[in-house]
């Protein structure tokens, strides 16, 4: 990607690894229905917010990341350099921020006055990852190899291919996993391995995993300034990292974040696949990832998101997932590839996924993986803000 602040800013993609990291949608403690965790907005934890009111601050900092996607910019490219060592100092207003404001009125304009209020037109559409739109025919692209096609892209299937049907496609991933019954043999895992990305400077840091089913997850990455955790405890979700990181001690997780992130914990254990999901298609158009045949099917969530997954078209492995979150101006996609799958007690896992989302890049890679350990249940609560490491002693 061009240029990135070296604070990434994390739009769903820490809550968004598959098989053995993630959280899931649903809201109050687990258990106790009725006490539902209220989302922090972003006028609550940020100043200066004007037009991006009354959206969660996952999502207000996942739009963050729709304008660096859209115009290929960094935080500090529209932010003061300051900010990138302060959270207070990214509500000082600056001339492209006051930009990007007109900007977003105008867009809402446009799709209300043309398109019904149906979001048509967003900040890509003229943009495409540059400053300022183009406003002459280039004829390199006119005349030039066309780029290859983004099996990514958001489809609507009018007339499905001739193919094998969903269920299938999905019959066949139960048994390359090693199997229903295997799969249900699995309780718990308990992981080790490595964590890098644009949050550590891309160099690996120690990484715990603890998931137990159905849908308990919480994750510790062992960062130099401070652990950063994502935890799910079966209803709701938070992030707690070093404050140079997230705009609050713990964050808290909401809608379209939870949505994604419950395909996390519904993949974990896949032996649900087929009742966890609903509305299944297949029949997209053929495409491949990495030179290889991919059969595509699409799912919807509990909550009506949709995701599709890729899977191998000789193995039947599951190679990548992608799903898109909402935000004001558009929506964000995300995609996650795994491989290196092993087994574990009889069925495979993947040992390493990459996480890929509009500003930045994760991947991990598992070293161990020990199945149907004892977890202790506080590996799930709430947990506590980040206290910074102590310096080393002269």
């Amino acid at each position: 990607m061009k240029g990135r602040s070296r604070r990434a800013i994390y739009c769903g993609a820490e809550v968004l690894i598959l098989c053995l990291l993630g959280v899931a949608l649903g809201h109050g403690q687990a258990g106790q229905p009725g006490t539902e965790q209220k989302p922090l907005m972003a006028e609550d934890v940020f100043k200066n917010i004007q037009v991006l009111r009354g959206i969660p601050v996952k999502e207000f900092m996942g739009t963050m990341g729709f304008f660096s996607a859209s115009l290929s910019l960094n935080c500090t490219d529209c932010h003061v350099s300051e900010s990138s060592d302060s959270w207070a100092r990214y509500a000082d207003d600056t001339p492209r921020k006051q930009t990007a404001r007109r900007m977003v009125v105008m867009m809402n304009a446009i799709n209300k006055a043309d398109f019904g209020g149906t979001r048509m037109v967003t900040c890509y559409t003229c943009h495409r990852g540059g400053n300022r739109p183009e406003i002459t025919p280039s004829l390199a692209d006119q005349y030039g190899a066309p780029p290859p096609e983004d099996p990514d892209r958001v489809e609507f299937l009018v007339q499905p291919a001739a193919g094998p049907s969903a269920e299938q496609i999905l019959d066949k991933y139960i048994q390359a996993l090693g199997g229903t019954q295997q799969l249900n043999k699995i309780s718990s895992l308990v992981a080790k391995g490595t964590y890098e990305g644009y949050d550590t400077d891309f160099a690996n840091v120690q990484l715990d995993v603890f998931a137990k089913a159905p849908d308990q997850l919480a994750m510790i990455a062992h960062k130099v300034n401070g652990d950063r955790s994502t935890i799910y405890d079966g209803r709701d979700a938070w992030i707690a990292a070093p404050d140079t990181e997230v705009p609050v001690p713990v964050l808290p997780l909401a809608d379209g974040d939870l949505d994604g992130a419950k395909v996390d914990a519904d993949l974990f254990f896949p032996a649900q696949i087929k009742q966890n999901f609903s509305k299944w298609r297949a029949g997209f158009p053929a495409t491949t990832i990495d030179n290889q045949p991919v059969q595509v099917v699409e799912g919807t969530t509990t909550a009506g998101s949709r995701i599709k997954l890729y899977f191998e078209k000789q193995s039947g492995l599951l190679v990548r997932q992608v799903r898109y979150t909402n935000t004001p101006v558009g929506l964000i996609p995300t995609h996650i590839e795994y491989s290196d799958y092993r087994v574990v007690s009889g069925v495979k896992i993947p040992f390493k996924w990459i996480v890929t989302w509009t500003d930045g890049q994760t991947t991990i890679q598992l070293n161990s993986v020990q199945p149907n350990l004892p977890i202790d249940a506080a590996k799930f609560a709430k947990p506590t803000p980040p206290t910074p490491p102590k310096p080393a002693k002269k």
